[in-house]
C-alpha cells in the first residue's frame, strides 16, 4: 500500500453507521480497516465478474445456492 494517503468524508445515514459500528464491534477492525478490506474484496468480486465469473453463497446445511448479483 502506497504511503500516500488521502482522506474522505462519508456521510452515511443512522442504519448505515449502526452496521458498520457493528461489524468493526464484531471483527475486532476500525472503520478505517473494515472499509479498506471491503473495497478489496469489491474490487476481487468485480475483476472476476468482469471476467465471466459468477458469485455465489451456499447455505451450510441445505448446500442450496443461489447466485449474487452485483450492479
Amino acid at each position: 500500500m502506497s504511503a500516500n494517503k488521502k482522506t474522505m468524508t462519508l456521510n452515511l445515514t443512522d442504519a448505515e453507521m449502526d452496521v458498520l459500528d457493528a461489524l468493526c464491534a464484531k471483527k475486532e477492525l476500525s472503520k478505517t480497516a473494515l472499509l479498506r478490506q471491503a473495497l478489496r474484496l469489491y474490487q476481487v468480486i468485480d475483476r472476476r465478474l468482469e471476467q465471466g465469473g459468477k458469485l455465489f453463497v451456499e447455505d451450510k446445511k441445505t448446500k442450496e445456492k443461489a447466485e449474487v448479483m452485483i450492479l
